[in-house]
């Protein structure tokens, strides 16, 4: 299993930027799949953004254009790049992993954009 930590949640307006990251206890470089996911209060866990091992990427429609996943198999640290944030956007932020079929998750970090 892989221990996932992630950080740079925060408070910011409407049309604002964040950069979450989220750090691996291990090598990434052989992770199948790396992704965020959020959850609303009162609704579904959702995927965000997913990138995988060879650096394919997939997005919500709700957040194509305005957020961007990255990886750094160097540092073990995934990304989310998230620009022209919205009300909408605000949720608890979740990385997730999957590396030999088990799927590891964050504690979650707290995403507030404010109108």
């Amino acid at each position: 299993q892989v221990q996932l930590v992630e950080s740079g949640g925060g408070l910011v307006q409407a049309g604002g930027s964040l950069r979450l990251s989220c750090a691996a206890s291990r090598s990434i470089f052989s992770i199948n799949s790396m992704g965020w996911y959020r959850q609303a209060p009162g609704k579904l866990r959702e995927s965000v953004a997913v990138i995988t091992s060879d650096g394919s990427t997939n997005y919500a429609d709700s957040v194509k254009g305005r957020f961007t996943i990255s990886r750094d198999n160097t540092k073990n640290t995934v990304y989310l790049q998230m620009n022209s944030l919205e009300p909408e956007d605000t949720a608890v932020y979740y990385c997730t992993s999957v590396y030999r079929g088990v799927a590891s998750w964050g504690q979650g970090t707290q995403v507030t954009v404010s109108s």
